[in-house]
Protein backbone atom coordinates (compact mmCIF):
# COMPACT_ATOMS: atom_id res chain seq x y z
CA UNK A 1 0.00 0.00 0.00
CA UNK A 2 1.09 3.14 -0.77
CA UNK A 3 -0.64 5.47 1.65
CA UNK A 4 -2.78 4.66 5.04
CA UNK A 5 -4.41 6.92 7.06
CA UNK A 6 -4.49 6.24 10.38
CA UNK A 7 -7.98 7.93 12.88
CA UNK A 8 -7.08 8.45 16.13
CA UNK A 9 -10.13 6.94 18.11
CA UNK A 10 -8.77 5.46 21.66
CA UNK A 11 -9.25 8.81 23.38
CA UNK A 12 -12.46 9.09 26.43
CA UNK A 13 -13.72 12.77 25.26
CA UNK A 14 -13.67 14.13 29.06
CA UNK A 15 -14.97 17.88 27.52
CA UNK A 16 -17.66 16.50 25.86
CA UNK A 17 -19.43 14.78 28.81
CA UNK A 18 -19.31 11.99 30.64
CA UNK A 19 -22.72 11.27 29.85
CA UNK A 20 -22.36 11.41 26.29
CA UNK A 21 -19.49 9.13 26.55
CA UNK A 22 -16.50 9.00 24.00
CA UNK A 23 -17.33 12.11 21.87
CA UNK A 24 -16.27 10.16 18.63
CA UNK A 25 -19.12 7.84 19.40
CA UNK A 26 -21.66 10.70 19.58
CA UNK A 27 -24.58 10.42 17.15
CA UNK A 28 -24.20 13.68 14.24
CA UNK A 29 -27.74 13.75 12.38
CA UNK A 30 -28.25 10.04 12.57
CA UNK A 31 -24.66 8.77 12.41
CA UNK A 32 -21.79 8.43 14.91
CA UNK A 33 -19.14 10.85 14.22
CA UNK A 34 -16.54 8.18 13.64
CA UNK A 35 -18.28 6.64 10.94
CA UNK A 36 -18.84 9.84 9.32
CA UNK A 37 -14.76 10.58 9.85
CA UNK A 38 -13.79 6.87 8.25
CA UNK A 39 -15.56 7.34 4.83
CA UNK A 40 -14.13 10.44 4.21
CA UNK A 41 -10.52 8.07 3.79
CA UNK A 42 -12.26 5.32 2.45
CA UNK A 43 -13.36 7.27 -0.42
CA UNK A 44 -10.44 9.21 -1.32
CA UNK A 45 -8.68 7.64 -4.12
CA UNK A 46 -5.13 8.33 -3.12
CA UNK A 47 -5.72 6.41 0.03
CA UNK A 48 -4.84 2.51 0.24
CA UNK A 49 -6.07 1.69 3.20
CA UNK A 50 -7.09 3.08 7.08
CA UNK A 51 -6.71 2.05 10.31
CA UNK A 52 -8.15 3.25 12.99
CA UNK A 53 -6.77 2.61 16.41
CA UNK A 54 -9.61 2.26 19.50
CA UNK A 55 -10.08 2.45 23.22
CA UNK A 56 -9.52 -1.24 24.44
CA UNK A 57 -13.15 -0.81 25.65
CA UNK A 58 -14.95 0.35 22.87
CA UNK A 59 -14.89 -2.73 20.48
CA UNK A 60 -18.67 -2.87 20.19
CA UNK A 61 -19.09 1.13 19.44
CA UNK A 62 -16.65 0.61 16.84
CA UNK A 63 -18.35 -2.22 15.40
CA UNK A 64 -21.44 -0.09 16.12
CA UNK A 65 -19.49 2.93 14.09
CA UNK A 66 -18.71 0.38 11.71
CA UNK A 67 -22.09 -0.88 10.40
CA UNK A 68 -23.28 2.27 9.32
CA UNK A 69 -20.36 2.28 6.60
CA UNK A 70 -21.09 1.81 2.94
CA UNK A 71 -20.46 -2.01 3.14
CA UNK A 72 -18.35 -1.81 -0.32
CA UNK A 73 -16.09 0.60 0.84
CA UNK A 74 -15.75 -1.09 4.25
CA UNK A 75 -14.49 -3.87 2.26
CA UNK A 76 -12.13 -2.80 0.05
CA UNK A 77 -10.10 -0.50 2.42
CA UNK A 78 -10.57 -1.22 6.08
CA UNK A 79 -8.23 -2.68 8.28
CA UNK A 80 -8.61 -4.63 11.60
CA UNK A 81 -8.46 -2.18 14.72
CA UNK A 82 -5.20 -1.73 17.04
CA UNK A 83 -5.52 -0.87 20.27
CA UNK A 84 -4.39 2.57 21.87
CA UNK A 85 -2.37 3.82 24.34
CA UNK A 86 -2.64 5.58 27.29
CA UNK A 87 -2.64 9.28 25.04
CA UNK A 88 -3.23 10.01 22.09
CA UNK A 89 0.80 9.95 21.05
CA UNK A 90 0.89 6.45 22.31
CA UNK A 91 -2.21 5.40 20.77
CA UNK A 92 -0.70 6.58 17.33
CA UNK A 93 2.79 4.84 17.77
CA UNK A 94 0.62 1.29 18.35
CA UNK A 95 -1.07 2.30 15.18
CA UNK A 96 2.33 3.04 13.22
CA UNK A 97 3.90 -0.22 14.64
CA UNK A 98 0.94 -2.17 13.46
CA UNK A 99 1.61 -1.28 9.94
CA UNK A 100 5.22 -1.31 10.30
CA UNK A 101 5.02 -5.22 11.03
CA UNK A 102 3.32 -5.36 7.56
CA UNK A 103 5.23 -7.58 5.08
CA UNK A 104 4.80 -4.66 2.53
CA UNK A 105 4.80 -1.02 5.19
CA UNK A 106 3.28 1.63 3.63
CA UNK A 107 5.33 4.28 1.99
CA UNK A 108 3.22 7.47 3.61
CA UNK A 109 0.91 7.96 6.29
CA UNK A 110 -1.94 10.43 7.15
CA UNK A 111 -2.65 11.02 10.86
CA UNK A 112 -6.08 11.81 11.55
CA UNK A 113 -8.47 13.23 14.71
CA UNK A 114 -11.30 10.69 14.79
CA UNK A 115 -13.46 13.73 15.99
CA UNK A 116 -12.72 16.14 12.66
CA UNK A 117 -15.71 14.70 10.33
CA UNK A 118 -15.50 17.90 8.26
CA UNK A 119 -12.31 16.93 6.28
CA UNK A 120 -12.68 16.89 2.36
CA UNK A 121 -11.32 15.21 -0.75
CA UNK A 122 -9.72 18.44 -1.04
CA UNK A 123 -7.75 18.75 2.21
CA UNK A 124 -6.89 14.79 1.21
CA UNK A 125 -5.16 15.65 -1.76
CA UNK A 126 -3.47 18.96 -0.33
CA UNK A 127 -1.60 17.05 1.88
CA UNK A 128 -0.55 13.31 -0.30
CA UNK A 129 0.47 15.91 -3.25
CA UNK A 130 2.92 17.52 -0.76
CA UNK A 131 3.95 14.30 0.17
CA UNK A 132 4.29 12.91 -3.76
CA UNK A 133 6.56 16.59 -4.54
CA UNK A 134 8.87 15.34 -1.84
CA UNK A 135 7.79 16.54 1.81
CA UNK A 136 8.66 14.31 4.75
CA UNK A 137 5.82 15.93 6.38
CA UNK A 138 3.22 17.91 6.17
CA UNK A 139 -0.17 19.22 8.06
CA UNK A 140 -3.41 20.61 6.93
CA UNK A 141 -3.17 24.16 9.17
CA UNK A 142 -4.89 27.82 9.07
CA UNK A 143 -3.21 31.24 9.09
CA UNK A 144 -4.51 33.10 12.42
CA UNK A 145 -6.57 36.09 11.42
CA UNK A 146 -7.69 37.31 14.82
CA UNK A 147 -6.07 39.50 17.18
CA UNK A 148 -4.53 37.48 20.12
CA UNK A 149 -4.20 38.11 23.90
CA UNK A 150 -2.10 36.68 26.37
CA UNK A 151 -3.74 36.64 29.61
CA UNK A 152 -2.36 36.61 33.13
CA UNK A 153 -1.78 33.49 34.68
CA UNK A 154 -4.73 31.58 36.12
CA UNK A 155 -5.34 32.13 39.83
CA UNK A 156 -3.64 29.55 42.57
CA UNK A 157 -5.77 26.48 42.54
CA UNK A 158 -7.69 27.26 39.08
CA UNK A 159 -6.71 23.90 36.88
CA UNK A 160 -4.10 25.22 33.86
CA UNK A 161 -5.92 24.78 30.71
CA UNK A 162 -9.59 24.64 31.97
CA UNK A 163 -12.14 25.78 29.55
CA UNK A 164 -14.33 27.77 32.00
CA UNK A 165 -17.50 29.72 30.92
CA UNK A 166 -16.79 33.54 31.77
CA UNK A 167 -19.21 35.51 34.08
CA UNK A 168 -19.30 38.63 35.95
CA UNK A 169 -17.15 37.49 38.82
CA UNK A 170 -14.96 34.94 37.05
CA UNK A 171 -12.99 36.48 33.96
CA UNK A 172 -9.70 36.69 32.60
CA UNK A 173 -7.58 39.95 31.97
CA UNK A 174 -5.67 40.19 29.28
CA UNK A 175 -1.90 41.51 29.33
CA UNK A 176 -0.80 41.49 26.38
CA UNK A 177 -1.55 41.80 22.51
CA UNK A 178 0.11 38.63 20.85
CA UNK A 179 1.84 39.54 16.74
CA UNK A 180 -0.01 36.79 14.73
CA UNK A 181 2.20 37.51 12.01
CA UNK A 182 3.56 33.58 10.98
CA UNK A 183 1.28 31.86 13.46
CA UNK A 184 -1.13 28.87 12.14
CA UNK A 185 -3.28 26.42 13.00
CA UNK A 186 -2.23 23.34 13.16
CA UNK A 187 -4.86 20.22 11.52
CA UNK A 188 -5.49 17.05 10.65
CA UNK A 189 -4.57 15.36 8.39
CA UNK A 190 -1.20 15.40 9.12
CA UNK A 191 0.57 13.33 6.32
CA UNK A 192 4.34 11.91 6.49
CA UNK A 193 7.14 9.55 5.05
CA UNK A 194 6.10 6.28 7.18
CA UNK A 195 9.39 5.46 8.44
CA UNK A 196 10.62 8.68 9.05
CA UNK A 197 7.21 9.32 11.76
CA UNK A 198 7.42 6.18 12.87
CA UNK A 199 11.15 6.56 13.63
CA UNK A 200 10.31 9.68 15.57
CA UNK A 201 7.45 8.31 17.91
CA UNK A 202 9.67 5.67 18.56
CA UNK A 203 11.91 8.11 20.06
CA UNK A 204 9.83 9.91 21.73
CA UNK A 205 7.77 6.80 23.31
CA UNK A 206 11.70 5.66 24.65
CA UNK A 207 12.55 9.25 26.19
CA UNK A 208 9.01 9.72 27.53
CA UNK A 209 8.26 12.83 25.70
CA UNK A 210 4.64 13.88 25.23
CA UNK A 211 4.08 16.91 22.62
CA UNK A 212 0.70 17.99 21.61
CA UNK A 213 0.60 16.54 17.88
CA UNK A 214 2.19 14.37 15.46
CA UNK A 215 3.98 17.10 13.45
CA UNK A 216 5.61 18.48 17.25
CA UNK A 217 6.86 15.05 17.11
CA UNK A 218 8.46 15.34 13.59
CA UNK A 219 10.03 18.50 14.34
CA UNK A 220 11.61 17.39 16.89
CA UNK A 221 14.03 14.60 15.25
CA UNK A 222 14.57 17.95 12.84
CA UNK A 223 12.06 16.69 9.99
CA UNK A 224 10.86 20.18 7.98
CA UNK A 225 6.52 20.63 8.39
CA UNK A 226 5.30 21.96 5.05
CA UNK A 227 2.21 24.13 6.21
CA UNK A 228 -0.42 23.11 3.53
CA UNK A 229 -3.67 25.77 3.31
CA UNK A 230 -6.79 23.87 4.73
CA UNK A 231 -10.75 24.33 4.65
CA UNK A 232 -11.33 26.36 7.62
CA UNK A 233 -14.71 24.45 8.26
CA UNK A 234 -12.53 21.36 9.51
CA UNK A 235 -13.08 21.58 12.93
CA UNK A 236 -12.21 18.96 15.46
CA UNK A 237 -15.56 18.61 17.98
CA UNK A 238 -14.53 18.66 21.20
CA UNK A 239 -17.46 20.18 23.27
CA UNK A 240 -20.81 19.55 23.87
CA UNK A 241 -21.73 23.26 22.27
CA UNK A 242 -19.38 22.31 19.02
CA UNK A 243 -22.20 19.52 18.47
CA UNK A 244 -24.76 22.44 17.43
CA UNK A 245 -22.28 24.06 15.46
CA UNK A 246 -21.02 20.86 13.82
CA UNK A 247 -24.97 19.54 12.80
CA UNK A 248 -25.51 23.11 11.05
CA UNK A 249 -22.60 22.38 9.37
CA UNK A 250 -23.82 19.24 8.11
CA UNK A 251 -26.73 20.21 6.70
CA UNK A 252 -25.16 23.16 4.56
CA UNK A 253 -22.45 20.79 3.09
CA UNK A 254 -23.37 18.90 -0.17
CA UNK A 255 -21.39 17.79 -2.93
CA UNK A 256 -22.94 19.38 -6.09
CA UNK A 257 -23.44 22.42 -6.98
CA UNK A 258 -27.07 24.62 -5.63
CA UNK A 259 -29.98 24.68 -7.60
CA UNK A 260 -30.90 27.78 -9.23
CA UNK A 261 -33.95 28.08 -7.17
CA UNK A 262 -36.14 31.39 -6.84
CA UNK A 263 -36.04 32.73 -3.11
CA UNK A 264 -38.43 31.20 -0.68
CA UNK A 265 -38.82 27.82 -3.18
CA UNK A 266 -37.34 24.71 -1.04
CA UNK A 267 -34.92 22.01 -3.22
CA UNK A 268 -37.71 19.27 -3.24
CA UNK A 269 -36.70 16.65 -5.56
CA UNK A 270 -37.84 12.94 -6.96
CA UNK A 271 -36.34 10.17 -8.18
CA UNK A 272 -37.87 6.98 -9.61
CA UNK A 273 -36.01 3.00 -9.75
CA UNK A 274 -37.04 0.27 -11.73
CA UNK A 275 -35.86 -3.24 -11.49
CA UNK A 276 -36.14 -6.26 -13.01
CA UNK A 277 -34.58 -10.24 -12.38
CA UNK A 278 -35.36 -13.40 -14.17
CA UNK A 279 -36.06 -16.37 -11.63
CA UNK A 280 -33.45 -19.36 -12.41
CA UNK A 281 -33.71 -22.69 -10.16
CA UNK A 282 -33.60 -22.38 -5.89
CA UNK A 283 -35.69 -21.92 -3.18
CA UNK A 284 -35.61 -18.43 -2.22
CA UNK A 285 -36.09 -14.63 -3.70
CA UNK A 286 -34.01 -11.71 -1.76
CA UNK A 287 -36.70 -8.78 -1.58
CA UNK A 288 -36.09 -6.11 0.47
CA UNK A 289 -33.40 -7.49 2.37
CA UNK A 290 -35.83 -10.40 3.26
CA UNK A 291 -35.39 -13.90 2.32
CA UNK A 292 -38.74 -14.92 0.72
CA UNK A 293 -39.28 -18.72 0.47
CA UNK A 294 -40.15 -19.93 -3.29
CA UNK A 295 -39.97 -22.27 -5.54
CA UNK A 296 -37.34 -20.39 -7.57
CA UNK A 297 -34.25 -17.54 -6.73
CA UNK A 298 -33.46 -14.42 -8.90
CA UNK A 299 -31.24 -14.76 -11.27
CA UNK A 300 -28.31 -11.47 -10.90
CA UNK A 301 -24.79 -11.03 -9.93
CA UNK A 302 -25.65 -9.58 -6.50
CA UNK A 303 -28.19 -11.43 -4.72
CA UNK A 304 -30.95 -10.00 -7.11
CA UNK A 305 -33.02 -8.32 -4.57
CA UNK A 306 -35.60 -6.28 -7.05
CA UNK A 307 -36.95 -4.24 -4.48
CA UNK A 308 -33.40 -2.73 -3.08
CA UNK A 309 -31.51 -2.38 -6.97
CA UNK A 310 -35.30 0.03 -7.60
CA UNK A 311 -34.75 2.07 -4.26
CA UNK A 312 -30.93 2.12 -4.89
CA UNK A 313 -31.56 3.70 -8.41
CA UNK A 314 -34.52 5.96 -7.20
CA UNK A 315 -32.19 7.63 -4.83
CA UNK A 316 -29.15 8.03 -6.98
CA UNK A 317 -31.43 9.62 -9.62
CA UNK A 318 -32.70 12.49 -7.29
CA UNK A 319 -29.17 13.47 -6.36
CA UNK A 320 -28.24 12.94 -9.70
CA UNK A 321 -25.75 10.69 -9.12
CA UNK A 322 -25.86 7.62 -12.21
CA UNK A 323 -27.28 4.68 -11.34
CA UNK A 324 -26.55 1.32 -9.42
CA UNK A 325 -24.47 -0.26 -12.20
CA UNK A 326 -22.48 2.88 -12.42
CA UNK A 327 -21.56 2.55 -8.75
CA UNK A 328 -21.38 -1.30 -8.23
CA UNK A 329 -20.56 -2.64 -12.07
CA UNK A 330 -22.16 -6.25 -12.55
CA UNK A 331 -18.64 -7.23 -14.55
CA UNK A 332 -16.47 -6.49 -11.15
CA UNK A 333 -16.12 -9.71 -9.52
CA UNK A 334 -16.28 -8.72 -5.64
CA UNK A 335 -20.16 -7.98 -5.66
CA UNK A 336 -20.75 -11.14 -6.91
CA UNK A 337 -23.39 -12.34 -4.28
CA UNK A 338 -23.12 -9.63 -2.55
CA UNK A 339 -26.55 -8.50 -0.66
CA UNK A 340 -28.01 -5.36 -1.73
CA UNK A 341 -28.25 -3.41 1.61
CA UNK A 342 -25.32 -2.51 0.86
CA UNK A 343 -26.08 -0.83 -2.38
CA UNK A 344 -28.93 1.37 -0.44
CA UNK A 345 -26.90 2.12 2.35
CA UNK A 346 -24.25 3.72 -0.04
CA UNK A 347 -26.84 6.02 -2.15
CA UNK A 348 -28.42 6.85 1.46
CA UNK A 349 -24.99 7.95 2.52
CA UNK A 350 -24.27 10.16 -0.71
CA UNK A 351 -27.53 11.82 -0.39
CA UNK A 352 -27.08 12.52 3.34
CA UNK A 353 -23.49 14.12 2.28
CA UNK A 354 -25.19 16.04 -0.42
CA UNK A 355 -27.26 17.50 2.68
CA UNK A 356 -30.73 15.88 1.75
CA UNK A 357 -33.50 14.56 3.99
CA UNK A 358 -35.18 11.47 2.98
CA UNK A 359 -38.91 11.86 3.16
CA UNK A 360 -41.03 9.06 2.17
CA UNK A 361 -40.08 6.15 -0.03
CA UNK A 362 -43.24 3.96 -2.14
CA UNK A 363 -42.15 0.65 -3.20
CA UNK A 364 -44.14 -1.64 -5.29
CA UNK A 365 -43.21 -5.16 -6.08
CA UNK A 366 -44.63 -6.99 -9.51
CA UNK A 367 -44.93 -10.49 -9.55
CA UNK A 368 -47.58 -13.07 -9.89
CA UNK A 369 -45.97 -15.41 -6.87
CA UNK A 370 -44.67 -15.43 -3.98
CA UNK A 371 -47.04 -13.65 -1.95
CA UNK A 372 -45.80 -10.39 -0.78
CA UNK A 373 -48.76 -9.84 1.87
CA UNK A 374 -47.04 -12.13 4.64
CA UNK A 375 -43.84 -11.00 4.55
CA UNK A 376 -44.38 -6.81 4.13
CA UNK A 377 -44.05 -5.99 8.03
CA UNK A 378 -40.47 -7.39 7.79
CA UNK A 379 -39.35 -5.81 4.39
CA UNK A 380 -40.53 -2.20 6.05
CA UNK A 381 -38.38 -2.59 9.17
CA UNK A 382 -35.77 -3.75 6.73
CA UNK A 383 -35.84 -1.02 4.45
CA UNK A 384 -36.35 1.59 7.32
CA UNK A 385 -33.25 0.39 9.07
CA UNK A 386 -31.22 0.73 5.77
CA UNK A 387 -32.31 3.93 5.38
CA UNK A 388 -32.44 5.59 8.37
CA UNK A 389 -36.22 6.09 8.38
CA UNK A 390 -39.18 5.54 11.01
CA UNK A 391 -41.41 2.57 9.12
CA UNK A 392 -44.62 4.88 8.55
CA UNK A 393 -42.50 6.49 5.89
CA UNK A 394 -41.89 3.38 3.94
CA UNK A 395 -44.46 2.07 2.02
CA UNK A 396 -44.23 -1.11 0.37
CA UNK A 397 -47.13 -2.71 -1.94
CA UNK A 398 -47.55 -5.66 -4.11
CA UNK A 399 -49.75 -6.13 -7.35
CA UNK A 400 -49.55 -8.19 -10.47
CA UNK A 401 -50.20 -8.08 -14.00
CA UNK A 402 -53.00 -10.17 -14.28
CA UNK A 403 -51.19 -13.08 -16.12
CA UNK A 404 -50.04 -10.58 -18.62
CA UNK A 405 -46.21 -10.01 -20.06
CA UNK A 406 -43.21 -12.05 -18.46
CA UNK A 407 -44.29 -11.17 -14.96
CA UNK A 408 -47.44 -12.63 -15.70
CA UNK A 409 -45.96 -15.98 -16.83
CA UNK A 410 -43.53 -16.20 -14.09
CA UNK A 411 -40.26 -15.51 -15.88
CA UNK A 412 -39.48 -13.11 -13.00
CA UNK A 413 -40.42 -9.95 -10.85
CA UNK A 414 -40.07 -6.60 -11.19
CA UNK A 415 -40.27 -3.66 -8.74
CA UNK A 416 -40.77 0.13 -9.45
CA UNK A 417 -40.07 2.57 -6.45
CA UNK A 418 -40.26 6.54 -6.07
CA UNK A 419 -38.56 8.45 -3.23
CA UNK A 420 -38.80 12.28 -1.93
CA UNK A 421 -36.05 14.14 -0.61
CA UNK A 422 -35.94 17.58 0.84
CA UNK A 423 -32.45 19.64 0.99
CA UNK A 424 -31.81 19.75 5.14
Amino acid sequence: MDTVAVIVAAGRGARMGEALGPKQYTDLAGRMILARTIERFLAHASIDGVLVVIHADDADRYGQAISQLPGDLAQQKLMAPVVGGPTRQRSVCNGLSNLAALSHPPQSVLIHDAARPFVTETDIDAVVAALVGGANAAIAASPIVDTLKRAKAPRKGARKGARKEASSDDTAEAVETVSRDNLWRAFTPQGFAFEAIHRAHQAAARDGTELTDDAAVAERVGLAVRLVPTNPENIKITHIEDLAVAERMLMADHSGPEPDLPMGVPDVRTGTGFDVHRFADGDGVWLCGVLVPHSHRLDGHSDADVGLHALTDALLGAIGDGDIGSHFPPTDPQWKGARSGQFLSHAVSLAETAGYAIGNVDLTIICEAPKIGPHRPAMRKEVARLMNLPEAAVSIKATTTEKLGFTGRGEGIAAQAIVGLTKS
